[in-house]
């Protein structure tokens, strides 16, 4: 073997070994607490094949429901895909790596170390990837963008707009904010000399390729009267309200503390340096990116696919920069991304049980981590929002479980679960699938287009934080079955109720409600 192909086998041995690594470390932790609430819709939504959803495109659902008809339907397997995706994340980003290029013949291992280390160990990152949802995904579309971006404009090969345009579509059949990525790029390229690619027939044929793979979800969504705008709109005014531009900004320093100096020196080096100045789109799209979502009042973690990028080019910054001289400051760096990131490893990976993980939180609140304990409301809690979202369920399905198992056979034959919102619901769902559960009703997210359009049953298990005036007023009979018990769960407390013998107007009043919820997408 050749010096070049022994270098070649070198660095691809050290890239694999950092995406096992990666890949190991959700392996060995995905199971550790329940599925959170938002992975339940998902598995539910996976039970309905279509080319959207209110909240959300199609491509999450089906990769459930891959993961579940190839490993089983365990936390396990459930977290397969995004613990997949992560590892394939480590190699772009030393791909990326490669094409910004190493100064020296050794500097491209430290390049790739310094750049795949700062994923790695990213506390945002690693919660992203142990989750089955939109996010992971679509940052490492992000990701993959960036490294298509080098590749066109490294090569001035303008065929390289079919794989964006590609790329494009499918992530936006994904999460719908690869918008703000593209048109954060088309910005930046407009004040490049990169912009004559605009040119190419390419161009426009990526753009055509891209439009056909998303046509179907436009379609869906148009005869669905646009849900995902109503999404919008709900969101700003329960959640975005409560983001504030200094906060939005700080965390985009915070969430990738460990490695704020390299990104910092890759985004200097794409910007200003003369080796990177050709790439100084790269730098630019995410200056772009970061600005559009804090004007349009985005959670801070929105921008975190543009992040994986400016670790890319900080490895090669710093291996460019300390080649010759100062070699040990890479070294170094390395060890202050470890032990910055320690401490936060209980925040990063669910690691610690509960009660542990509320002690830490407790302490690490004098170390200024507060911050991971902010929830969408604007408030500090005792868990991280997550964590909070990942217990509870399973106990909340046993009480329906074991009060539908309570009724006589003819009683379960007439008889509907309604729960109050989607993480309710879903996890009904999954966990009373084999239990023999009939299907719950719900108007929550998609759930509500599933909903019968009337009623026959004559008994209902409620599931609700409370017992509304309406429904004590529609049934003759209810009792409290059971609630849930667990400080840590974020519905701690809600409650289950046994309905039976209803009044009139009880069934005219469902069809009337569900008919007016459901209105809202029709066209």
């Amino acid at each position: 073997m050749n010096t070049r192909n022994l270098k070649l086998s070198t660095e691809w041995l050290l890239i694999l070994t950092l995406a096992i690594f990666k890949l190991a470390l959700h392996f060995l932790t995905n199971a550790n607490y329940e599925l959170h609430r938002d992975i339940y819709l998902y598995l539910a939504l996976a039970d309905y094949p279509d080319w959207g959803y209110i909240t959300v495109p199609p491509f999450t659902p089906l990769i459930g429901k891959l993961a579940m008809a190839l490993f089983g339907d365990s936390a396990f397997a459930i977290g397969f895909f995004p613990a997949l995706i992560g590892a394939i994340s480590v190699i772009v980003i030393a791909l990326i790596v490669k094409e910004l290029g190493g100064k020296t013949p050794t500097g491209v291992a430290w390049a790739v170390v310094l750049a795949c280390a700062a994923f790695i160990l990213s506390p945002s990152f690693l919660r992203s990837n142990t989750f089955l949802m939109p996010v992971p995904f679509d940052q490492f579309a992000w990701l993959l963008s960036g490294y298509f971006i080098v590749k066109l404009v490294k090569q001035q090969n303008p065929r390289y707009w079919i794989h964006l345009g590609v790329l494009w579509g499918l992530a936006f059949l994904n999460k719908y904010a690869i918008v703000f990525f593209a048109l954060a790029f088309f910005l930046a390229l407009l004040l490049t000399s990169d912009r004559r690619l605009i040119r190419s027939k390419y161009f426009g044929i990526g753009l055509l390729l891209g439009f056909l793979i998303i046509l179907p979800n436009l379609i869906w969504q148009q005869a669905h009267n646009w849900p995902v705008i109503g999404h919008m709109e709900e969101l700003r005014r329960t959640q975005l309200v409560n983001v504030r531009v200094g906060d939005f900004i700080m965390l985009q320093f915070l969430m990738n503390l460990h490695a704020v100096i390299l990104w910092l020196c890759g985004l200097g080096f794409l910007l200003f340096s003369q080796a990177g100045r050709k790439f100084r789109v790269l730098g630019l799209t995410f200056l772009f990116t970061v600005f559009i979502l804090m004007v349009l009042s985005g959670k801070a973690y929105y921008t975190l696919g543009v992040y994986s990028m400016m670790f890319a080019a900080g490895g090669v910054a710093i291996e460019n920069w300390f080649a010759e001289r100062r070699r040990f400051l890479k070294p170094a760096m390395l060890a202050v991304m470890i032990l910055i990131f320690l401490p936060v490893l209980p925040y990063s990976l669910p690691v610690l049980s509960f009660d542990k993980m509320a002690a830490y939180a407790q302490a690490s609140k004098k170390f200024g981590l507060e911050g991971a304990l902010m929830w969408e409301d604007g408030r500090i809690h005792a868990l991280p929002q997550d964590y909070a979202d990942m217990t509870g369920w399973r106990e909340l399905a046993e009480i329906v479980t074991e009060t539908y198992q309570s009724l006589s056979e003819a009683e379960k034959s007439s008889c509907a679960i309604y729960a109050e919102n989607y993480g309710q619901a879903g996890a009904i769902k999954y966990h009373g699938k084999k239990r023999g559960l009939p299907e719950p009703v719900c108007f929550h997210e998609t759930f509500l287009l599933w909903a019968p359009d009337s009623v026959t049953q004559q008994t209902l298990i409620y599931v609700n934080d409370e017992l509304g005036q309406d429904i004590q007023q529609l049934f003759a009979k209810i009792e409290l079955a059971g609630q849930v018990d667990n400080e840590y769960f974020r519905e701690n407390g809600v409650q289950v109720y046994l309905c039976q013998n209803p009044r009139d107007g009880f069934k005219e009043l469902y069809q009337e409600k569900v008919g007016r919820l459901k209105n809202r997408y029709k066209k």
